[in-house]
């Protein structure tokens, strides 16, 4: 059976699976008190089962099994996957402080970068070879800790950070298989299949959460198959696959971080800063922010695609000018539309809701320039009140 088969495979029982135990992953949830409340700075109107990480987990562990090559290195990462989804799960029934959630975090990714899960070396276009040599495994820990909590900072809107990593996770398994390295390969289409077939579930109106079982799961195994599938090759852009296909979390992380520490906020507390909120807050519902959402992210992914198959360069850094050309097109693309997204969809749709929900207030149409003052100003500190669309 070929490696391609056995991702497709792969995905396919683990989707099944995954969508299948959700339901009881639901009621379980509310048995042991895995539940999420509503809060201020909730999307969701009734507390919700928030333990659908273990029908994640449980998609992948079958799927894995089946399809996934055995060695020490595939039983590292799936021990733990198991502890990482206990940590998770403990979490979400125990709401755990944030500095043991972060302990628990750090032996999970001990187990697998002990069988082999480091990035020891690598090359950078423009700056060359670079070789990590004792930190490479204290290094790896952070990188790999850092992905799970950009996951799971994403999670905060139905469907999400299951559709994001999905994407993401079938990315990943396309660029691997290419790249011969058909382990990591399948378990990225095995990690894309639970995530998607979660997403069933998830999807708004959800009836079911991840939970921290499953953002860390997910978080977790997009990192050990970015370090095994992508940057242990030599690939000379392998660096930015994973960079690329994981920018609209990573961005998210690092805007709401920044916010945080501007304002003197602790950097794990929970507001409404990320993009998800953002959109929602300017009159986007749950449905249309995470579809605009994921097209950012599925540009992004075709991006690093076009940088893996598109053949702009010779491997020896003579650069094949038309293909090259092409190359910069699809990154031109990517740009404007994260532009478009980011910058001028939400700033012009803020403006005009602003427009319409201040001059009710006032009484009287307000100027361009008054809009300009308090668009600028709602920009400026991330907080926008709630927003009228009749």
């Amino acid at each position: 059976m070929s490696p391609e088969l056995k991702a497709l495979l792969g995905f396919a029982v683990a989707a099944t699976v995954a969508w299948a135990l959700t339901p009881l992953a639901a009621r379980l949830a509310f048995r042991v008190g895995a539940v999420a409340p509503v809060t201020e700075r909730s999307l969701h109107t009734s507390a919700m089962p928030a333990l659908g990480g273990v029908a994640i987990l449980a998609g992948l562990l079958v799927a894995a099994l089946a399809f996934v090559p055995d060695s020490s290195t595939t039983e590292g990462i799936v021990a733990g996957a198991l502890v990482i989804t206990l940590v998770g799960a403990l979490d979400d029934i125990f709401d755990l402080p944030a500095g043991t959630k972060l302990a628990g975090q750090f032996v999970a990714v001990l187990i697998p970068v002990l069988s082999g899960v480091v990035v020891e070396e690598g090359t950078v276009p423009l700056i060359g070879h670079f070789d990590l040599g004792e930190m490479a495994e204290p290094l790896t820990m952070i990188g790999m800790v850092g992905v799970i909590n950009v996951v799971n900072l994403t999670d905060g809107v139905d469907g999400l950070a299951a559709g994001v990593c999905a994407i993401a996770a079938a990315t990943f398994a396309v660029i691997a298989l290419s790249l011969d390295r058909e382990a990591s390969g399948i378990l990225a289409a095995c990690t894309a299949g639970a995530a998607a077939g979660f997403l069933v579930h998830n999807f708004h109106p959800a009836s079911i959460f991840m939970g921290d079982a499953g953002s860390n799961l997910l978080g977790y195994l997009l990192a050990c198959i970015a370090i095994q599938g992508l940057l242990k090759t030599a690939a000379a852009v392998a660096l930015f696959f994973p960079l690329v296909v994981l920018a609209v979390p990573i961005l998210d992380t690092g805007f709401v971080v920044a916010k945080r520490l501007k304002y003197g906020v602790p950097v794990y507390r929970a507001d409404r800063w990320h993009f998800h909120h953002r959109f929602t807050n300017i009159g986007f519902s749950q449905r249309r922010t995470v579809l605009y959402l994921y097209g950012w992210t599925l540009c992004l992914a075709g991006l690093a695609l076009a940088l893996r198959f598109i053949p702009y360069s010779d491997g020896h850094g003579n650069l094949n000018t038309g293909w090259a050309l092409v190359l910069v097109a699809v990154g031109l693309l990517t740009l404007a539309a994260s532009f478009y997204l980011v910058v001028v969809l939400e700033i012009l749709k803020l403006r005009r809701f602003s427009g319409r929900r201040l001059g009710r207030h006032r009484g009287a149409e307000l100027s361009p320039g008054e809009v300009d003052a308090h668009v600028a100003e709602s920009l400026s500190t991330g907080e926008f009140p709630a927003i009228d669309r009749d």
